[in-house]
């Protein structure tokens, strides 16, 4: 089922060595980031180290030892992680250990460049209502009201089909709906804009994956008619009658081609043999509200006044209604049986900042509960992560925030325990729609690395993203052609590609299941030969046939939800990272940030200032509370602010937070820090500085550990440093000093080296230079900065200030 495109690429695998295999993630590696591979044997084998090869020049480019055997996992019998996260030089590898190679993979910064933009072409083709895909309309005439008040025509034609059969539930396109508008707020720059609204060629001035999230808000509010008119469901079961492609409605319904649309009474639904255990109308109310309110702070004019409007009666009447708003089953006992509804008020409330509820409901639900259990109903648990927690996180500060983070902690803690049993890191229960659970879990991990600061998690998280691309047991990525030419889905549960054998590009299949689910459930049979047979186990199985509608069927609201994470991964800008700080930018542009410090000494601040005015430079100054607090200085930290350059902390007292022998000995308290930090701002804020728009700063001596990240985080501040071995640092020096000391020509020299022979130049830097230094140093370096920037100008450099730097 696979193409000879694949069996090419993967041709150059010694075929001998059957029982040994290495899975990667397809789609590549990030210089920067965490690469992971795992050894995978058939054979009690055991494992001493492993070659990265260089794919164009056969030369071994690193190698490691294989570390410790993780021991049997799946049909193997021995598992070893292979760590080559050290490594970070640009190019294409394959591992190899002994006769066993890996496919080639790339390590670049763009790994994963315009992946979330591919995902949004599955978005695209379910769409109901017109079809871009298709260039055709559908399902135009929903619907027939049920259960409601209402006995006319609703008209509640558009949205998306929620998988392969073409039922709609608010539900999931809520759910979806919302992480595309997350996903848009918080990596802007990685969509672009080649689509008109409704889907076909040409661009209108809006994102695409704008465009997409308007098509899911237009669908919700005719699903939201009223106030006091909610509907949750297009369609049950009877849909699943035969499989065709969406233009052909049918008249399964007894109701011409109307479907029904399904009200919510807060009550156990069904119109056929099974019913659901509704309880209450909030976990769909929820779902609303969340979705408006952030429509409403991403969109303009009138139509962000609807938005506000609906996101709050929608909220209202969770309110009024608490309890959950479960899909209708019909015929099969199959239906979502989702058992929480704090968690979507949670978020309801968090996206109204009305944090004092949001507080009240995330207590009522810390962690999410299949978090760390083997098992759960079908969407019991739904969203499957909880977004209200990193909404509200925040949004709050002190105690209450460290209380919501801790949640997430616990929750990835409890995967963890059982992940780290493994060489896949799996920890993840192969239930329906494992890898919906698995992107969700993965975007925790992420929030919680960016609230807290903490990377104890990154490898796990980093897994569970791995997995989706290929570092599984079967080697095969989940999302239908992506990467173009990897091992990807290419016989999935659809119609459309069963009938017509169109691509289902960024299409989010379901996913391994349990081997004894498989073996229940109800009209599976695999319509070929099992390519992946050598790889199922008594544990799980997965299957690229089309008959298996357990594993291999596509899904509207998994592949939404992988679209932010892709969007996530592609925003990481390569950021070298120390102890959780930042101390080098995006490593293939050619930008510098310039950072000044001060605490005593401003002797170089009019020359400085001077010099970035007449080179028309931007740059960041971090200065302790003492430097903002000495009247000395005060003119020219108002003159830096009004030219627009960026101005942040640098501690109060210039305190040491840490031991300089031994890193993770505080030397301060929390509580001392934090005063600290607050005493700073609070000086800058005398001098008209807007603090709310500060967000890094350098810690005194530029020195810190991870448990000062996370402190810094919990206020909403991130540590960035200068970048090592760029030597501009070393300007505080003076000749009593001895060794140390380094004059301003030897400065200029290191900095200057530092672009000719260092591997990626001085792209990303960030030069720190001191904006006075003590009296006996005679040769300040800051009078040789007209020159330093004028060379590094002709090199073709940029200058920025820090957060554009980061940011942009």
């Amino acid at each position: 089922m696979k193409t000879l495109l694949l069996c090419c690429l993967f041709a150059f695998i010694n075929i001998t060595a059957f029982s040994n295999w290495i899975r990667i993630n397809q789609l590549g590696y990030t210089p920067a980031g965490s690469k992971v591979a795992v050894w995978c044997s058939k054979e009690q084998d055991t494992l001493k180290y492993f070659e990265l090869i260089d794919a164009n020049t056969h030369k071994v480019a690193y190698r490691h030892s294989a570390g410790n055997p993780f021991g049997a996992y799946g049909p193997f019998r021995q598992t070893y992680r292979l760590d080559f996260s050290a490594f970070s030089k640009p190019g294409q590898y394959y591992l190899q250990t002994g006769t066993t190679q890996s496919p080639i993979f790339n390590i670049t910064t763009t790994a994963y460049k315009g992946a979330a933009d591919f995902c949004l072409r599955y978005m695209r083709q379910q769409r109901s209502g017109f079809n871009p895909f298709l260039k055709d309309s559908c399902h135009t005439h929903d619907g027939f009201p049920v259960y409601g008040p209402d006995s006319v025509f609703v008209p509640v034609s558009g949205g998306w089909h929620d998988a392969s059969d073409y039922l709609q539930y608010v539900t999931t396109s809520a759910n979806a709906t919302y992480h595309l508008l997350a996903a848009y707020r918080d990596f802007p720059n990685v969509f672009t804009d080649t689509l008109q609204a409704n889907g076909l060629a040409g661009s209108n001035g809006m994102a695409d994956i704008l465009d997409e999230a308007k098509w899911g808000l237009d669908w919700l509010l005719k699903m939201y008619p009223a106030n006091d008119r909610m509907y949750n469901q297009i369609g049950d079961d009877r849909d699943h009658q035969g499989m065709r492609i969406p233009k052909q409605d049918t008249n399964f319904y007894n109701h011409g081609l109307e479907r029904p649309v399904y009200f919510c009474t807060g009550e156990p639904q069904g119109l056929l043999k099974y019913k659901n255990r509704s309880t209450g109308i909030a976990s769909t109310a929820g779902k609303f509200s969340s979705s408006f309110a952030l429509g409403a702070q991403l969109f303009q004019n009138t139509y962000a006044d609807t938005l506000r409007n609906k996101a709050i009666a929608a909220y209202q009447l969770g309110i009024a209604k608490p309890g959950v708003c479960q899909t209708a089953p019909g015929r099969s006992p199959y239906f979502y049986e989702e058992d929480n509804y704090t968690d979507d008020m949670e978020l309801a409330a968090a996206s109204l900042t009305n944090t004092s509820d949001a507080w009240s409901f995330a207590l009522q639900e810390p962690v999410t509960p299949w978090l760390g259990k083997d098992t759960a109903k079908h969407y019991q648990w739904y969203p499957f992560i909880n977004p209200g927690h990193y909404e509200l996180a925040k949004q709050l500060k002190g105690p209450h925030r460290d209380t919501i983070i801790r949640y997430y902690k616990k929750g990835i803690e409890r995967v963890w325990n059982k992940a780290a049993r493994n060489g896949f890191y799996r920890g993840i229960p192969f239930i329906w729609c494992s890898n919906n659970l698995t992107v969700a879990f993965a975007i925790q991990c992420y929030w919680y690395r960016q609230l807290s600061g903490d990377q104890t998690y990154l490898q796990l998280e980093q897994a569970c993203f791995d997995w989706i691309f290929g570092c599984n047991p079967w080697g095969t990525a989940m999302v239908y052609g992506l990467p173009a030419n990897g091992d990807t889905p290419a016989d999935p549960h659809s119609s459309l590609s069963h009938l017509k054998k169109y691509p289902l590009d960024g299409g989010l299949v379901d996913g391994p299941v349990y081997t004894n689910i498989f073996k229940n459930l109800i009209g599976i049979k695999l319509e070929e030969e099992d390519e992946y047979a050598a790889f199922q186990s008594d544990l799980a199985v997965y299957h690229d046939d089309y008959g298996d509608y357990s594993t291999n069927e596509p899904t509207m609201d998994g592949t939404a939800v992988m679209i932010y994470l892709l969007a996530a991964k592609e925003a990481e800008k390569g950021n070298t990272i120390i102890q959780s700080g930042i101390t080098r930018a995006d490593s293939t542009k050619k930008e510098i940030a310039l950072v000044f410090t001060a605490d005593e000494f401003g002797d170089g601040l009019p020359s400085i200032t001077h010099t970035l005015q007449q080179q028309k430079v931007k740059a960041s100054f971090f200065f302790t509370g003492r430097f903002y607090n000495n009247p000395s200085f005060q003119s020219g930290i108002k003159q830096l602010y009004k030219a627009g350059h960026y101005l942040g902390p640098h501690s109060d007292e210039h305190l040491l937070y840490c031991d300089w022998q031994n890193r993770d000995s505080m030397l301060v308290t929390k509580e001392e820090f934090e005063t600290d930090m607050r005493r700073n701002l609070e000086k800058m804020n005398a001098l008209g500085i807007d603090t709310t728009k500060v967000h890094y700063y350098i810690p005194p001596y530029e020195w810190w550990n991870k448990q000062v990240s996370k402190w810094s985080a919990n206020i909403g501040l991130q540590i960035v440093n200068f970048t090592a071995g760029t030597g501009s640092n070393a300007d505080y020096t003076y000749p009593e000093m001895g060794k140390v000391y380094k004059s301003s020509y030897e400065i200029y020299q290191s900095v200057m080296g530092f672009d000719k022979n260092r591997s990626g130049k001085l792209n990303g830097a960030i030069l720190l230079i001191h904006a006075g230094t003590d009296p006996r140093r005679k040769d300040k370096f800051y009078t040789q900065l007209n020159t330093l920037i004028s060379e590094l100008k002709k090199e073709g450099y940029k200058f920025k200030k820090i957060n554009e730097l980061i940011e942009d």
